[in-house]
């Protein structure tokens, strides 16, 4: 179901012309697809759109004060159809000044934007790197220069809309003649013909060509982040500034490294000898290796941290850091001479069940060992 066009644009049914004009540059501006990147943007900025057609213009507004959303003329054959309001290019009168309801079918239209999906490894994200993507998009034609007409021949105006690129439909309905506008059925909108065409783009003023960029990707990008190349994007019409392409980028999983935001998580294996005792070991960074002291009496799965050896800052200085998750690995085989050393040191006699051993903390009892207690 339609929403009521005066609720579109936050307007009660008194609202004057003006009242009408400015609610509807406001949420134009503010739902337009070029400025507004959420999903549902363009949606709103269609329905914003069909409220303002319908209430400009005085003869529409007043038929849909009277009859709402409902086509007076179903049930009597009538040929009113209001799909036709309007032209998509109206909003641009609006956005560079012009204030007029009509579209200028000649006016300049920015190009869209691309989006352009690459695959990047850990370590790149992390350093960023200079890399080159190769995009497809439309430009200008080379032969007619955008004019869409074989070289040596003119575009003329249409001849049934005069350039304006709507025609008027008129019907009599129970309820008096109705005057409706719509896209021109010769033109369809472009308000010129084109007798003879190009032969390079058939008319259209455009080409598809494959272009190679070169881009720098920034140190700390992470998965699903995009960055915008400004003007690589299709080529405008009439002269209008080209879009710009969005790079999203997808980052490799690291077989060691793990990544949360700015900081770096892996997990290192030690043996019960440097968790009991303690240790120096080395730990891989992507930096290189460093060294890490192990105290004594480590538990497994304690963490510990390397202060600035994460990712950089994307926007901002300094770095993440890495958190290092030691896990004590317990032997699946022993010998009995391996046997014989940790009964000793854990002060079981010979032959009796752990759990008939006297309840002390395991690295107390080898520490206790070594001090020849």
């Amino acid at each position: 179901m339609k929403r009521d066009y005066y609720e579109v644009l936050g307007l009660g049914k008194d609202a004057s012309a003006d009242d009408i004009k400015k609610a509807y540059r406001k949420l134009a501006r503010q739902y337009h697809p070029d400025v507004n990147k959420e999903a549902d943007a363009e949606q709103k900025f269609k329905e914003v759109k069909d409220a303002y057609d319908v209430l400009s213009d005085d003869q529409k507004r007043a038929q849909y004060d009277r009859f709402g959303h409902q086509d007076p003329n179903q049930g009597f054959g009538g040929g009113f159809d209001a799909s036709g309001m309007g032209g998509f290019g109206d909003i641009f009168d609006m956005f560079f000044g012009g204030g007029g309801r009509r579209a200028n079918p000649n006016a300049p239209r920015r190009g869209a934007d691309l989006e352009y999906a690459i695959n990047i490894d850990f370590l790149d994200a992390v350093f960023g790197k200079e890399r080159d993507i190769e995009i497809q998009r439309e430009v200008e034609c080379d032969t007619c220069h955008g004019s869409g007409a074989k070289p040596g021949t003119k575009v003329e105006t249409c001849s049934r809309c005069n350039g304006s690129g709507q025609e008027e439909v008129q019907a009599n309905t129970p309820f008096g003649r109705v005057v409706n506008r719509r896209v021109c059925s010769v033109c369809h909108g472009k308000g010129k013909q084109i007798k003879e065409k190009c032969t390079t783009c058939r008319g259209t003023g455009r080409n598809k060509v494959k272009r190679t960029i070169h881009i720098n990707i920034p140190a700390g990008v992470d998965d699903g982040q995009q960055m915008r190349i400004t003007g690589e994007g299709e080529a405008g019409v009439n002269g209008g500034p080209a879009g710009d392409v969005y790079v999203m980028f997808r980052v490799r999983k690291h077989d060691f490294f793990e990544r949360d935001g700015n900081d770096i998580y892996c997990e290192m294996p030690i043996n019960f000898a440097q968790a009991a005792l303690g240790d120096e070991i080395e730990v891989p960074t992507v930096d290189g290796r460093v060294k890490l002291k192990i105290p004594a009496g480590t538990q497994t799965n304690t963490f510990f941290r390397l202060r600035g050896k994460g990712v950089p800052h994307l926007r901002g200085n300094g770095r993440g850091d890495q958190h290092v998750k030691v896990k004590v690995v317990t032997p699946t085989k022993l010998t009995d001479r391996q046997k014989e050393l940790l009964r000793e040191l854990g002060g079981l006699e010979d032959g009796a069940p752990l759990h008939e051993q006297p309840e002390e903390n395991f690295f107390d009892k080898i520490k206790r060992k070594l001090r020849g207690e």
